[in-house]
């Protein structure tokens, strides 16, 4: 918490003499809340959501298929079926057209978004894990953490532009800046890369230590980047000086980070909170709350229209332990898996 001074100054009638009142107000972050747990069900493993805020849809990963959900009535009304391995999705909203990278498979998905038909198949490389449209090229690109490499995919045709970008180390999730520019984690080296979209080559690279594998990323409306750490912190850098500007500390076990108007917020799934930070004076990006959601909570996906919050969690049994003496977490109970909404 923090509070901002305000200066007030009144006149005095009588005196004419100026007085300056100080007083402390509380600049509060938002008060996130749990609204709604929309039940989904079902066995798998998940990954990534996506939030297209403008068509009311939300995007779930949901290990072979891909579940759609409407937001306003927070029903499910479809699945894309055959998504083998899906970890995230990406939305081309001016071609009519969605994509998955389907990571047991090595492909994209390509579908269509009235119908969520499955148009088409593309090759990647070795286990596309993020997935993201950039909209000057119209291409959609992979990044595929087996085989160290991104795939450049034309958006309008399905046609391979370049199937293994090298990218020097295992890529993460992956953001655009609406210029041409997409920049990834990249989670063994503690690095961010930049990547011409038109070139379909990497143009920079850049230290974000002393983060510790760098996961889920997010991009402000001013171009900072956030990146959540399996260590506990938040690195916010500047992609167009190559620096790091603040390290807040978050919860654990954080997957994925999503910026909601002035506030970027991490998914914590080891502790089942997000943590709210924010920018109090230029450059100084802190921790401002915690709210509670729930354990495995780790991804999230945000409408800034709306200011809701979406993260795929489940419940999982006991855990149990290996032939070496280590704990192993338990199985997903069957049928728990689900959305947890937040809202303002």
């Amino acid at each position: 918490m923090k509070y901002h001074p305000v200066v007030a100054k009144k006149m005095t009638a009588g005196a004419g003499l100026a007085l300056i009142l100080v007083a402390g107000i509380l600049a509060s972050p938002p008060a996130y809340r749990v609204l709604n747990k929309i039940k989904i069900g079902g066995l798998g493993r998940w990954d990534y959501v996506f939030v297209d805020s403008a068509d009311h849809r939300l995007y779930v990963s949901h290990g072979t298929q891909t579940d759609v959900l409407d937001t306003g009535t927070e029903k499910l009304v479809g699945t894309i079926a055959g998504t083998n391995g899906v970890h995230g999705i990406a939305i081309a909203a001016d071609l009519g057209k969605g994509f998955t990278s389907d990571g047991a498979d090595n492909d994209v998905s390509v579908f269509d978004l009235k119908t969520l038909k499955v148009l088409s198949k593309v090759k990647t490389g070795q286990n596309p894990d993020a997935i993201i449209y950039e909209p000057v090229t119209h291409r959609v690109f992979t990044f595929n953490g087996r085989s160290g490499d991104a795939t450049a995919i034309d958006a309008k045709t399905g046609d391979v532009i370049a199937a293994s970008i090298p990218v020097g180390g295992k890529p993460e999730f992956a953001q655009v800046d609406g210029k041409g520019h997409i920049y990834d984690n990249i989670e063994d080296k503690a690095e961010i890369i930049e990547v011409d979209a038109k070139t379909a080559a990497v143009t920079k690279r850049y230290s974000i230590a002393p983060c510790e594998g760098p996961s889920g990323l997010a991009i402000s409306p001013k171009g900072l980047l956030f990146s959540v750490c399996e260590n506990k912190m938040m690195v916010v850098s500047d992609p167009a000086t190559g620096k790091v500007v603040a390290t807040p500390a978050i919860g654990a076990g954080p997957d994925g980070v999503a910026f909601d108007g002035a506030y970027a917020l991490s998914a914590n799934g080891l502790d089942g909170t997000i943590t709210i930070v924010e920018e109090l004076k230029a450059g100084e990006w802190e921790a401002v709350a915690t709210i509670p959601t729930q354990r495995s909570a780790r991804t999230i996906g945000a409408d800034a229209k709306a200011h809701k919050l979406y993260l795929p969690a489940a419940e999982f049994g006991a855990p149990t332990v290996d032939k070496d003496g280590k704990q192993v977490r338990g199985q997903i109970v069957p049928d728990s898996f689900e959305i947890v909404v937040l809202g303002r």
